[in-house]
């Protein structure tokens, strides 16, 4: 007699990482409310040093990313549902933090921008979605691209990383799964290993935790490397309100030294620029200093040695 499978006697995939059940929680909701939160933050220690053991994938990723974005190129972050919405953050704060231009950044999220603030149905799963919205922003090998999936086979965040790859732009996949098909579609990966989760399956927890540490990494690496960050500072942060404004005066007192009145002087021909204001207490036009960033890729450290005896060291 011939046996026909049917759906539900179909093999069942293996659960990601991600996904398992750990037994130790399994009572979790009979616990008290110290033990819980115990068990919670445990777990976050836990994501913090599966960051680190990532560490040499992530420096791998910066080395190779930042010759293209000294040529000009774009950043990408292209996810879905809580991985998603974690790059959404991470990239739109580079514009305030480092003054990372708009123009030169992509945000992609499965389902849009509604999907920010509720959960997009079936949105990850639209693999053609995602290759045609990465495509509609025609990448090139100038590009890089950071494609988060905790479970690292979401097929929208897979389908716009092959395509991205696929026009030279540098993909990197960022995975709490080491077994998932985002590693394999990039050119470079990232595996947080995470495990399974205090509630099982819910990665906004320890995998979310994971993924937004990883990215800070990434950006902030590669920001401080690209010139704008100096002694510790946002020295092209975007003064975009009174505290904003109060803490660019503090920045250049400490690194040009000046009175008050010469340090307001300075922000003002500097459009409020921190470094540019710099470059102008240490003798420099702010034309001369937009010629001096031009030829030191923003370097102020390259820089300040040959501006003039104003500049002190903060």
């Amino acid at each position: 007699m011939t046996m026909t499978m049917t759906q539900t006697d179909a093999p069942v995939a293996p659960l990601a990482g991600t996904e398992q059940r750990d037994p130790r929680y399994a009572d979790i909701d009979l616990w008290p409310v110290r033990s819980v939160l115990d068990a919670l933050a445990e777990a976050q220690m836990a994501a913090a040093a599966a960051v680190r053991v990532a560490v040499p994938e992530i420096e791998a990723v910066v080395v190779a990313a930042l010759p293209r974005l000294r040529r000009g190129g774009r950043l990408f972050y292209v996810g879905a549902g809580t991985s998603g919405r974690i790059g959404l953050q991470d990239g739109v704060e580079l514009g305030p933090t480092f003054g990372w231009p708009a123009e030169r950044l992509v945000l992609l999220l499965a389902g849009g921008p509604q999907a920010i603030f509720q959960a997009a149905e079936g949105a990850e799963d639209r693999e053609e979605t995602g290759r045609a919205e990465v495509l509609a922003h025609a990448p090139d090998d100038r590009d890089v691209l950071f494609g988060i999936a905790a479970s690292g086979g979401t097929p929208y965040t897979c389908a716009a990383v092959a395509a991205a790859r696929a026009c030279g732009a540098l993909t990197v996949g960022i995975s709490c799964n080491a077994a998932g098909r985002l590693l394999r579609e990039a050119e470079y990966g990232i595996t947080i290993a995470t495990g399974p989760e205090v509630i099982a399956g819910s990665t906004r927890l320890k995998a979310g935790t994971a993924q937004k540490a990883t990215l800070n990494l990434l950006s902030t690496a590669l920001m401080i490397r690209l010139g704008h960050a100096y002694r510790g500072r946002m020295v092209d942060m975007r003064v975009m309100n009174d505290k904003l404004d109060r803490r660019a005066a503090r920045m250049v007192a400490d690194l040009a030294g000046g009175s008050d009145d010469e340090i307001r002087a300075a922000l003002a021909a500097a459009g409020g620029n921190v470094k540019r204001a710099v470059l102008v207490r240490a003798g420099l036009s702010p034309s001369e200093a937009e010629q001096a960033l031009a030829r030191h890729d923003g370097d102020l450290r390259r820089i300040l040695p040959l501006a003039g005896p104003t500049a002190t060291a903060g």
